[in-house]
């Protein structure tokens, strides 16, 4: 019997839909990034898994705050002042240019100005955000699914990392491949990132690996239902033979394990599978790479 706290969505099923909001979080996510203050490895770029949906967290801005958040349970987008003054924008079927359209209007209503980079990073092709009417699906019981997947994925991510006294990263969601993301990290400096991303300047991922890491999550492929992932950087020997829980096993062609999130949904015991998955990964990266930080038995 499954538990019903892990919902089913195939992947096939809100392939349009996801890579419309996939293009939309981009937008929020660069809105953070320009008005908050930079963090080592991107961390102020991110978005964070809340009550309703995804959200940006407080911006700063002038002497106060905003923030911006994706509610999928009422399926808007709401951009809130520290002032009391808000917006919200329908979100529906439209298209990336609409969308980019709509949010740049709401904030100047609020009275925030922002300037980005008004192209996505990590697709390919980019089409600047103002002229893609190619990408315009959104259906709202796939978007509620895909959140209450996050919410499952986020609350054993942050178990797992609450066993871990080294430098961690938070729990939280990249918006340039749209995954959910811990890293811990050994405090050793890495090699310099030799590998390209799709329109993604470099510099971005030499920041993002310039430290030794492991680093784990959750996103919408990899599986017929979206997987769990696990990576080391740099990987040491022997890594992608390490023994790992049954269901998971090492990809060649993305250079990580991934546990499919069909396999834990259908699991007796999914938390159990999953941080089984997120241990046996992480010890193989510090163990056979030697890392001086260990984790610690918190379960």
């Amino acid at each position: 019997m499954t538990d019903a706290r892990w919902p089913a969505l195939a992947v096939e099923d809100w392939n349009e839909t996801r890579d419309t909001f996939h293009l939309w979080t981009q937008i929020v996510g660069k809105i953070r990034m320009v008005s908050t203050p930079a963090e080592n490895h991107w961390w102020h770029v991110p978005l964070y898994v809340s009550a309703r949906g995804l959200t940006t967290g407080a911006i700063p801005y002038t002497d106060g705050v905003f923030d911006i958040e994706f509610d999928l349970l009422a399926h808007e987008l709401v951009i809130r002042r520290s002032t009391g003054d808000r917006r919200s924008i329908a979100l529906r079927p439209m298209s990336v240019a609409t969308f980019y359209r709509e949010v740049t209007d709401a904030m100047l209503a609020l009275g925030i100005q922002v300037s980005i980079y008004a192209v996505p990073n990590e697709v390919d092709p980019a089409i600047p955000f103002a002229q893609d009417e190619t990408h315009a699906s959104y259906d709202a019981s796939s978007m509620v699914l895909f959140w209450r997947q996050l919410v499952q994925a986020q609350r054993v991510l942050r178990e797992f990392r609450s066993g871990f006294i080294g430098k961690a990263s938070p729990v939280h969601l990249f918006w340039g491949a749209l995954d959910l993301a811990v890293t811990r990290f050994s405090g050793r400096p890495a090699p310099r990132y030799p590998g390209e991303v799709p329109n993604c300047p470099n510099r971005v991922m030499v920041e993002g690996y310039s430290h030794e890491l492991s680093s784990a999550g959750f996103w919408p492929g990899g599986g017929a239902e979206g997987a769990f992932y696990s990576y080391a950087y740099p990987a040491p020997d022997g890594f992608a033979d390490a023994a790992v829980p049954t269901g998971a096993f090492y990809s060649d062609e993305y250079g990580e394990f991934l546990l499919p999130y069909e396999v834990v949904r259908a699991s007796a015991d999914p938390d159990r599978l999953v941080l089984d998955f997120l241990d046996a990964t992480y010890h193989a990266a510090a163990d056979l790479a030697e890392w001086p930080a260990r984790s610690t038995v918190t379960r």
